[in-house]
């Protein structure tokens, strides 16, 4: 039976929901961030601002909450001509993937992950990739994923897990789940709770856009982060609304 976890938390709507869940199942849960020079750096303080929210929030999560980690992951930034780690404009590349995509960056991400999750003796690595609500990322496949479970289990003699609560369920589902987790947490009005501080804290915006504030939370709100985000809360208070519009 597993009983603690390394959620790799970005501070986003997924990793905020994929933290939820883990904490929801595991005893003791740690969390871990990469600073690769991405361009929209601001996550890693909102990743801060999440966690202290959640420990004020949630006190049955708060005990089971342990130690923050966070990376120096520079090399990355320094292979990647992508438009997240350089100031170029959003735009699909000739291989038919966004320029978004940073070649390799889940597989080190979970890499150096398991190597923390082995020092500091955690079963399960869990991470929001997601195949359903996705820009084609091959390194977001559920393929990819039992690939590098293997590999790492055999690589470090350790049985790890690979958690990925999102992979096959779209952003709607996403804000659904966060609202479920929150109802469970022993939390009055624990639902609203979650989405309330998954709205205002988080940080998915490319652009790195604390500036506009939309019903989803903050963002420029025409970066690819964005639409998915706004697009996934949008359908999910209308199915709030309308339950047969989730079934669609």
């Amino acid at each position: 039976m597993h009983t603690t976890a390394l959620v790799l938390f970005s501070g986003g709507q997924d990793s905020t929901t994929c933290l939820a869940q883990a904490l929801s199942k595991y005893q003791r849960v740690e969390t871990i961030a990469f600073d690769y020079r991405q361009r929209h750096s601001v996550e890693l303080q909102a990743r801060v601002t999440v966690l202290a929210e959640i420990r004020g929030l949630f006190p049955q999560w708060a005990d089971r909450l342990g130690e923050d980690h966070l990376l120096d992951l520079a090399v990355l930034g320094q292979v990647s001509e992508t438009s997240l780690t350089r100031d170029t404009a959003f735009q699909m590349e000739a291989s038919g993937l966004p320029n978004t995509f940073v070649p390799g960056r889940n597989l080190l991400f979970l890499t150096l992950a398991a190597a923390l999750a082995y020092r500091r003796d955690l079963q399960v690595i869990v991470t929001g990739v997601c195949e359903t609500d996705f820009s084609g990322y091959p390194d977001c496949r559920d393929d990819t994923m039992k690939a590098m479970q293997l590999a790492l289990s055999l690589g470090m003699d350790r049985r790890f897990l690979i958690d990925t609560p999102l992979m096959w369920i779209d952003k709607a589902a996403t804000w659904q789940l966060a609202h479920d987790l929150g109802e469970r947490a022993g939390v009055m009005h624990g639902g609203d709770k979650l989405v309330g501080l998954i709205i205002e804290h988080t940080h998915t915006c490319y652009l790195g856009d604390r500036v506009h504030r939309h019903a989803w939370g903050w963002g420029c709100g025409t970066c690819p982060a964005c639409e998915l985000r706004a697009r996934g809360h949008t359908r999910w208070v209308g199915s709030r609304a309308d339950p047969a519009e989730m079934r669609k």
